[in-house]
């Protein structure tokens, strides 16, 4: 039995900054623990080694969830990080923070003080940031943000392509207009993968007031009455007690709202039923689920401009030698160099779609294993920004070990239906530009005899093609289980800091507002503390 003044369970992109910013100040003691192993694995430092770490049980807990409706009843494979850094260690390393209008809407729904005024700040207060130096970037915090290492003419190509049909170059998604196209920028240091457990804990594990628990699988939250004392961990196998003058859950949308309802805060209907003594009655709890699904088109190219060759076969030795000794070359590649922002219809105050672009294929599939094609390709994808659909995530049984059931319910309304068919259509005029003419050797995806002009034929494509771009939140969202301080509502000392306190899906890879939320949190906690 150990006592902490904050325990943090889930090392992940909020977990490693609240293990950080607790403990700085050197007079509270926190223990962070993670149910998966340490970050040494050259995996998870080289950026593209991303698409290696997906189905591999060692860093990832390959969920997926149950069939879906709306996707010709397919189950849909999502990865979520099992390793210190968490998803921040395996994801494409995408830096977006949303547009304003994401936190109007969160502060329409409860989120008090989470304007994008409000906001602001602790983005900034993240960042590093390589390019832009503005009112709008940090420059001297823990997260690296740097531009594209490996730049390709294939990639100006398509960005030339985008500007033909009528989206104009964005040289900062993150700046005044998330409108146009451009480079993405990663989460990178000098060509290295930069996640939370480089950015956040690698200086707070140096504290001696800091304690690590790898391989520390949470089974329950430990209560006397409403309030949260502690958890109940098994280390190793061997069952712990650790107690907690604050318990801070941060396993994310899929972790948070399991261990809340695996230890009796949840629907109490739900939970009866499992044999699970409810501690307060909270049917929001797993509700209001949402992420962000893709759909993509691939065109054959020549060799020369794939990147396939160049990641498999004795080339691949090569690019590790380029990576290894230069951190230059494929490797310091996330999951997309360029993308865009745009609209599929008159009106919008932002955005409804984005766009991501590679001179590869398949660096989406959804199987679990993403692999290059033998083929030369290119691949770019589409997602809408803002979905409507909402699902749920929920335990099955009361044992900490089983996987919980994901239902995502994608497309589940019209207006996502018809925006995925008309952020598919731009695709596909996109690829039609005379400036990528030179370029293409006809369509691989969708396949040629599926009539694109057709709204029934393309959906019906999408339904079969389409997978999550791994972004799951609000299941334990700001206004219905957590209030604005992000303290779980109808009980005590218990907090829940990761994207699943999201009121909606911000519009773009949500990496960098999870960061953010965590950054706020832990302010609003040693606020609260002095």
């Amino acid at each position: 039995m150990r006592d902490f003044d904050y325990v943090i369970v889930g090392a992940g992109s909020a977990g490693c900054v609240l293990a950080n910013r607790l403990s700085a100040r050197g007079d509270k003691s926190v223990c962070l623990l993670e149910a998966g192993g340490n970050n040494l694995s050259p995996l998870l430092h080289v950026p593209a080694g991303w698409a290696a770490t997906f189905n591999n049980k060692k860093f990832d807990w390959a969920f997926e969830t149950e069939p879906e409706p709306q996707l010709h009843d397919r189950k849909i494979f999502w990865p979520r990080g099992k390793v210190l850094g968490g998803s921040s260690s395996i994801n494409g390393m995408i830096y977006i923070r949303g547009v304003p209008i994401d936190f109007a809407a969160w502060v329409q729904a409860g989120a008090k003080g989470w304007s994008w005024e409000e906001v602001l700040p602790y983005f900034k207060k993240a960042e590093t940031q390589q390019t832009h130096h503005d009112e709008l970037h940090g420059s001297d915090g823990p997260l690296h943000v740097e531009d594209v290492r490996d730049k390709r003419p294939i990639q100006d190509t398509f960005l030339d392509a985008m500007d033909e049909f009528g989206i104009p170059r964005n040289p900062d998604f993150n700046g005044s207009d998330q409108a146009g196209c451009g480079h993405y920028q990663f989460t990178q240091h000098n060509g290295r993968r930069w996640s939370t457990a480089s950015a956040y804990l690698d200086d707070a594990k140096k504290r001696n007031n800091v304690t690590i628990l790898t391989h520390a699988v949470t089974h329950k939250i430990l209560f006397e009455g409403i309030k949260a004392t502690g958890v109940e961990v098994i280390v190793k196998g061997k069952k712990q007690r650790i107690n907690g003058q604050q318990v801070i859950l941060s396993g994310g949308s899929i972790a948070s709202p399991q261990l809340l309802e695996l230890s009796g805060v949840g629907d109490g209907n739900r939970l009866q039923k499992l044999g699970i003594e409810v501690v307060h009655n909270s049917p929001n709890v797993g509700e209001h689920l949402q992420d962000h699904l893709l759909s993509k088109v691939v065109f054959g190219t020549d060799p020369e401009t794939s990147i396939n060759r160049e990641v498999q076969g004795w080339r691949l030795g090569l690019s590790s030698l380029n990576w290894f000794f230069r951190r230059q070359g494929p490797l310091t590649t996330g999951s997309a160099p360029i993308g865009a922002f745009w609209y599929t219809r008159d009106g919008l105050e932002a955005p409804d779609v984005q766009i991501h672009f590679a001179s590869g294929a398949t660096l989406y599939n959804n199987e679990g294993k993403i692999q290059p094609t033998e083929m030369a390709a290119m691949t770019a994808v589409v997602n809408q920004s803002r979905p409507e659909s909402r699902g749920s995530i929920h335990i099955a049984t009361a044992n900490a070990v089983d996987a919980p059931k994901i239902h995502a319910n994608y497309l589940s309304t019209q207006l996502d239906r018809d925006t995925m068919v008309k952020g598919m259509r731009i695709l596909i005029d996109v690829f039609s530009q005379p400036s990528l003419e030179p370029y293409l050797k006809g369509r691989l995806s969708p396949t040629p005899d599926i009539n694109c002009d057709s709204d029934d034929e393309l959906l019906d494509y999408i339904r079969g093609d389409a997978s999550t771009v791994y972004h799951p939140t609000s299941t334990c969202s700001i206004g219905k289980v957590v209030d604005e301080n992000l303290r779980v509502m109808g009980t005590e000392n218990l907090h829940v800091v990761d994207a699943s306190v999201m009121p909606y899906v911000v519009s773009g890879n949500t990496n960098a507002a999870t960061i953010m939320v965590a950054e706020k949190a832990a302010d609003q906690m040693l606020t609260a503390a002095i």
